[in-house]
């Protein structure tokens, strides 16, 4: 079933023209939209379904420095910033609170990880608590049980997955960008090697620069501009329970299970475990992507054909004159795993009772799509001046949003980046296909 979703109203007509057009309404796409508007870019942003539908309504609303890959912490850290300033701009409350992110273990090799990348984070100016056994029994008292340790990050924070990328969609219109719901991008023209339109469903946008921030869809679309980026997904499934109960923390993750308060309850999952759908993409990037899913098994289950049916990793080109897979299958809205669902749910009420008065509000799923190394591709493809990658967030793209949207509207104006952008590049994707993960 959809997560829960604030609505947004569609601008009523196309332009003809607009200096960019994004490409897809997720998180990253709407703050794209958001700060080429409120510097006076004409901009419109196309989403084939409803504003943040897919998985940036679907995640756990974590906004996060602590563990952080080396190359991703500059913008997660100027990202916690943008979201500061967020609800002040939009005179609208995204639910962005730096409440602390509360981590605990029973696992000493873990705990010493944690300690090193606090120690490495340290130099960029980020604070995080060490716990010891006691601190970590004090903050985590709710689970009552006793902890080796934890790590307490008292400047990371949550946000409200059912209202930002709306709210933000919102703001687009109202700093004088154009937003069109069921309108989906099927492929853009080119005069003399370089963009020139985006052509829709509902017609033909002339355009120098267009941002693809199309989430899980994003190879497909590249495919059809013969750019090849590699890009796999897993199908996480998570519930969600209905109403609060005191004393417990925001924000808590241990590795049976992670809980985060939202506006009107709690989201719950276990962090990593997923289902591995075959597809066509996925034996396509089989060679990037087997280091990473290795690394993973032990939280990687199979999968069944929910991906197949929906049709976000297909081989196929399409005509542009003619409905696209994106037109058939509006939002991605795949079938959770109630056997993963029923385990989160066991688990979370043997760590903490009281959530096992709290009725089961919704169960759902979402495509979480991915880079073979798990950092985003945000900058121009060489091949193709005016196109803009912004895809393959790998599970973090809610939390750095507004620092990837605020790089990607940089990188589509010419602008002074928010952070380097170098390590973002999609071309170091068609140099190595190690798949390797740093730590930091």
């Amino acid at each position: 079933m959809p997560a829960p979703l604030l609505p947004v109203e569609t601008s009523p007509t196309l332009p003809a023209e607009a200096d960019v057009v994004v490409i897809g309404g997720g998180i990253v796409g709407s703050f794209t939209a958001y700060y080429l508007a409120r510097r006076g870019i004409s901009v419109a942003l196309v989403e084939k379904g409803r504003i943040g539908a897919e998985q940036s309504s679907r995640n756990w609303g974590w906004c996060r420095q602590q563990n952080r890959d080396a190359r991703e912490l500059p913008m997660a850290m100027r990202s916690l910033d943008l979201w500061d300033a967020l609800a002040g701009e939009l005179g609208q409350d995204v639910g962005f609170r730096r409440c602390g992110l509360l981590y605990l273990s029973q696992d000493e090799a873990e705990i010493a990880g944690w300690a090193r990348w606090r120690d490495f984070a340290r130099g960029h100016g980020v604070l995080t608590h060490m716990l010891d056994a006691g601190q970590a029994a004090a903050r985590g008292g709710a689970t009552g049980r006793g902890w080796k340790g934890g790590v307490f990050s008292p400047s990371d924070g949550i946000a409200d997955p059912a209202r930002a990328a709306p709210l933000v969609a919102r703001g687009v219109m109202a700093a004088g960008g154009t937003v069109h719901q069921m309108c989906a991008a099927r492929g853009l023209e080119t005069q003399g090697g370089r963009v020139s339109a985006v052509i829709t469903e509902k017609g033909t946008i002339r355009t120098q620069a267009a941002v693809m921030a199309g989430g899980a869809w994003a190879s497909s679309f590249c495919r059809q501009l013969f750019v090849r980026f590699p890009q796999s997904s897993v199908r996480s499934s998570i519930l969600s329970l209905a109403s609060h109960v005191e004393g417990l923390p925001d924000a808590l993750h241990t590795a049976a299970i992670s809980v985060t308060r939202r506006a009107d309850g709690y989201t719950l999952a276990i962090s990593g475990h997923a289902s591995i759908d075959p597809t066509p993409q996925k034996l396509r990037f089989a060679r990037e992507f087997l280091p990473m899913f290795a690394k993973r098994r032990a939280a990687l289950r199979p999968g069944g054909l929910e991906a197949w049916r929906c049709g976000h990793e297909g081989l196929a080109r399409w005509r542009l004159d003619r409905p696209t897979p994106m037109e058939r299958m509006r939002i991605l809205d795949p079938r959770p795993d109630m056997r993963l669902v029923e385990e989160t749910h066991r688990r979370a009420v043997a760590l903490l009772p009281a959530l096992g008065r709290l009725g089961r509000q919704a169960a759902w799923a979402g495509f979480i799509d991915s880079t073979p190394d798990g950092v985003p591709a945000i900058g121009p493809v060489e091949s193709l001046p005016g196109f803009i990658l912004a895809a393959g967030f790998s599970g973090h793209g809610f939390g750095i949003g507004p620092g990837a949207g605020h790089l990607a509207a940089d990188l589509a104006t010419g602008g002074d980046p928010l952070v380097d952008p170098r390590p973002y590049a999609p071309s170091r994707l068609s140099r190595s296909a190690r798949g390797q993960v740093a730590d930091f």
